[in-house]
């Protein structure tokens, strides 16, 4: 049996007001290809599937599509909610669509989810584990000793006793560390994500009964502990931390028990997120330009700050979605104690001198005003200015 793993689509969500439903699509079209040419049998979701609670109109409409075109294809496709998702929201429909192959387990109810699939060699057991917090599994198991995520994991696991003669899968959506290290980071996970703290960790030996476990929550692709406990990651770079994280689907392949074996199948974007750094002349020089459709974060080395900046690399790197200066101001402003500039310089000072590097030229009297009027509303200044 040969079973696609993947996680934190996020689908509907926007990069610095850069709609990436489009990307999505194309991403999701290049799953959906993969998986005829792979001969894929299941397909795995591990969370996160919209990026919002209350997902787009866009967003309902893609997933629908994307799931439409799986039952189309006949394939046993398993669906969590990830922390980002409404469990109620991601559950509509789920009788339905088990009838169709797409079984869903958004929200945890007392009891872990278990399909039964098989293969020349057999049984395999699929089981569901939604995202859920201690407090959710305390509900439901009052009696037990439950103060931790992992704590909770373990009870779930231990009531769903697992049978370890035969072949397991678990898709699961939580912060899952190694013995002696914690997974490796993707930059645009949730503030919750990049905060934990050592209650919402999870040990990866508390996985030890399943032949394989397929994570999502980290959009940085990586196996944690062994091979077969891994995150697939997100589709799609979205930050500038994963300029470099290139992205792939991991596709599984299960023989007699004890035998699995992952092959790392590389995705390729609709347009690609790069960092581009250098002073501005030779950045939009012709002979640098490459991929203009591509995603842009820029950092200029440029001494003087450049005036609508934005506005001009925009006309060569559409898709520009930040710009930030790298020079000796910057880097002295970085070294100097914010709480003595702030005590030796007025509002309209500071306001002025982050004008002036951001613009390269002075604020308007009106714009002086605006910016005074929306401090004296936020009490940073009193009415004196």
């Amino acid at each position: 049996m040969k079973v696609l793993h993947l996680g934190d689509l996020h689908i509907g969500k926007s990069v610095n007001d850069f709609n990436m439903i489009e990307d999505q699509k194309y991403m999701l079209e290049q799953i959906l290809g993969i998986i005829k040419k792979q001969k894929i049998d299941a397909l795995l979701l591990a969370g996160d599937i919209y990026d919002k609670a209350v997902p787009s109109e866009e967003a309902v409409n893609l997933l629908d599509y994307f799931l439409d075109e799986l039952s189309k294809l006949g394939i046993e496709t398993f669906l969590i909610s990830g922390n980002h998702d409404s469990d109620d929201r991601l559950n509509f429909g789920s009788s339905l669509f088990e009838a169709n192959k797409i079984h869903i387990a958004a929200k945890y109810n007392g009891n872990l989810y278990k399909k039964e699939l098989q293969d020349e060699f057999g049984k395999i057991n699929v089981y569901l584990l939604p995202f859920v917090k201690a407090s959710q599994v305390k509900h439901f198991y009052p009696d037990e000793v439950i103060e931790t995520y992992d704590d909770a994991v373990r009870v779930v696991l231990a009531h769903a006793k697992i049978d370890t003669a035969e072949r397991n899968i678990l898709v699961a959506h939580q912060f899952v560390a190694g013995k002696s290290t914690d997974p490796k980071l993707g930059g645009s996970e949730s503030a919750a994500v990049l905060n934990v703290g050592t209650i919402e960790k999870i040990g990866a030996d508390c996985f030890d009964d399943f032949d394989y476990v397929a994570l999502g929550h980290i959009h940085s692709p990586q196996a944690i502990g062994r091979e077969t406990v891994r995150y697939s990651g997100s589709l799609l770079k979205y930050s500038l931390s994963e300029v470099n994280n290139p992205k792939s689907a991991p596709v599984v392949a299960f023989g007699k028990k004890g035998e699995v074996s992952v092959e790392l199948i590389k995705l390729k974007p609709l347009r690609d997120m790069r960092h581009l750094k250098g002073k501005m002349e030779q950045l939009l020089d012709k002979k640098h330009i490459t991929a203009p459709e591509d995603y842009i974060y820029v950092t200029l080395t440029d001494e003087e700050p450049v005036r609508d900046a934005m506005a001009i690399f925009q006309q060569y790197y559409r898709n520009t979605m930040k710009i930030i200066y790298d020079n000796a101001y910057t880097r002295q402003t970085e070294q100097v104690d914010i709480t003595q500039v702030t005590k030796e310089k007025t509002y309209s000072e500071l306001i002025s001198d982050f004008y002036r590097m951001m613009y390269g030229c002075d604020i308007s009297d009106e714009e002086m005003d605006i910016m005074k009027e929306a401090a004296r509303e936020a009490g940073v200044i009193n009415e004196a200015g």
